[in-house]
């Protein structure tokens, strides 16, 4: 047993000057509402407002998302969440590909109210929607893993700091996401934000590799390199060049050409880099000045994990995993390397095969932060896979925490295999939507729910999307399913050979849409050819590189 977590592990711990500001926050949007349901405003009028603190108006209630900041949570906040779950929605959350968590089914009224529950654990909903800086999210296993270059996560904070509440930056032409890593590998998409970070240290202290300009949706762009090695003291001032640049030069007139990629794509990286250097040139650079000082401020309002363990740790989990093969399986797919030797990362699918991705229920959330409190000093991190990590947990321990997540459900092992699918909502809470993307989620889920299959299959990503807007990300999937309209009818096109990392890639459409078990059926297919033709050791994008994309086409439709 672990002792009681610290707050503040993983995350920073909020001061006085926050908390406040979050209640006047709150005071301000309360009257907002309040004008709202008296007909003072009127829908269109209170739109901005909401969506600057996180209401959406969807298909039947209003949705609120609430910002995970790069996707750490404590035990005391996921207790919260859990109860707001149960009190106010329908007993569960949906963790999204940024790192939040939304509520699909929230009374307007009561809005005012949650925000002020979660406001005493240190938690708000601001920037979860707009045309503003969006949550900025992280690697999972920032400040844990064994493979890590540099902890990402003091660097996400700070930019948090810069980006909240912005002047300049609250009305953007549309929507600005960035993400930040310090992993050798991109584990957090970076070429597809319209910012990416990817840290690294230096001789002279850390040194962010910069990508511009990607994204998805309805035009999807690879992100270019727009700086190999901005230094650490003008970072903040490097992100704000990009952002004045895009706003003074983003389209404000068309809606679908208004995201920073099309402006890049439009002048040329480097008529864009040349902008930004001019901008640069006219700042006042000491005003931006990050100072080894001023980030050692924030870091000493992170705790750190007091990682002992006994020197047996190691040998206790050989054993486990010995004496338990459907543990050993979970091991396999569910963990990542710790930089302490006692220690391990835990991954907790929230796939269940034949579940619905991302969803939690209000019990399951109780029940992981208790666990969380035993076995990872109360911290819990959301990952932009739609599922959660326990960075800390010791490794004589790990089976131990298994027992709890089988407990709760929560024990399936196939982090990165067929069945842990990415998937927005959809049609079935999205009034953007064209289909549902959860039911075809859990069909898919179940039809490869076989631990057996899915061990022989091996790495293989499905992502799929609702709508063209691709919150789902069906792009970067090597499976990627995007639902369509066709004449009234919910019917899903399949793309192949998307990824999200270092070998950046969009999927490529094979052809003409199918319907929803046509769909399962296609993909059915493309997998045992796959696993007839695959060479000893061929990932699927390799397998895919040689045969080309007609011979999984053929294959897809051969019956249809």
């Amino acid at each position: 047993m672990t002792q009681p977590a610290s707050r503040s592990v993983g995350h920073y711990q909020y001061e006085e000057r926050d908390r406040t500001f979050l209640q006047e926050r709150i005071n301000e949007f309360e009257g907002q509402v309040r004008r709202r349901l008296s007909g003072e405003l009127s829908e269109e009028e209170f739109k901005p407002l909401r969506l600057m603190n996180g209401v959406y108006l969807q298909l039947h209630a209003y949705m609120l998302r609430v910002a995970i900041p790069y996707g750490v949570l404590d035990s005391r906040q996921l207790h919260r969440l859990a109860d707001i779950a149960a009190k106010y929605d329908r007993n569960y959350g949906h963790f999204t590909t940024r790192q939040n968590i939304q509520f699909n089914w929230i009374a307007l009224k009561d809005v005012p109210t949650i925000l002020r529950e979660l406001a005493e654990v240190d938690m708000h909903a601001i920037q979860t929607s707009g045309n503003c800086i969006r949550n900025v999210t992280s690697d999972e296993f920032a400040g844990a893993a064994k493979d890590e270059l540099m902890d990402p996560r003091i660097h996400a904070e700070i930019v948090r700091q810069w980006s909240t509440l912005h002047p300049e930056f609250t009305f953007l032409p549309r929507k600005f996401k960035i993400a930040i890593s310090g992993s050798p590998e991109d584990r957090v998409a970076a070429r597809f934000h319209d910012i990416g970070l990817l840290a690294r240290p230096g001789e002279n202290g850390p040194l962010f590799r910069l990508f511009v300009g990607g994204g998805l949706g309805r035009t999807p762009v690879v992100g270019q390199e727009l700086f190999d090695s901005v230094k650490e003291e003008d970072l903040i001032a490097t992100l704000e060049a990009v952002l004045r640049v895009y706003n003074a030069f983003g389209r404000r007139d068309n809606l679908y050409k208004a995201r920073i990629k099309i402006l890049v794509q439009t002048i040329g990286l480097e008529a864009f880099r040349k902008a930004v250097e001019e901008e640069l040139a006219r700042m006042d650079r000491s005003a931006y000045r990050l100072t080894p000082e001023h980030v050692a401020q924030i870091r000493a309002r992170f705790a750190l994990p007091d990682l002992k363990a006994p020197a047996d740790a190691a040998d206790v989990l050989e054993q486990h995993k010995k004496a338990d093969p459907v543990f050993a399986r979970w091991v396999a797919s569910n963990t990542h390397p710790h930089q302490d030797e006692g220690h391990i990362c835990a991954v907790i699918s929230l796939k269940t095969p034949g579940a619905i991705p991302g969803d939690v229920t209000a019990e399951q959330m109780h029940g992981l932060a208790d666990l969380s409190e035993r076995h990872s000093f109360g911290e819990v991190r959301v990952t932009h896979l739609q599922n959660l990590v326990f960075g800390h947990v010791r490794k004589d321990q790990l089976h131990e925490l298994w027992q709890g997540l089988k407990a709760l459900g929560l024990a399936a092992p196939n982090v990165g295999l067929i069945s842990d699918i990415v998937s927005c909502p959809g049609l079935d809470y999205c009034n953007l939507a064209n289909a549902r993307s959860l039911p075809l989620a859990q069909k898919l889920g179940a039809r490869f729910g076989d631990a057996d299959l899915q061990a022989e299959i091996g790495a293989l990503s499905i992502h799929m999307s609702g709508c063209i807007n691709a919150c789902g990300h069906h792009h970067v999937g090597n499976i990627g399913l995007l639902g369509v309209d066709k004449r009234g009818a919910e019917t899903y096109q399949i793309l192949l050979g998307g990824d999200a990392g270092e070998n950046a890639a969009i999927g490529g459409i094979l052809g003409p849409s199918f319907a929803e078990d046509e769909a399962v059926d296609a993909v059915a297919r493309i997998v045992e050819f796959y696993l007839g033709q695959r060479q000893k050791g061929e990932t699927f994008a390799a397998m895919l590189k040689r045969c080309g994309l007609k011979a999984f086409k053929e294959v897809a439709y051969e019956t249809v």
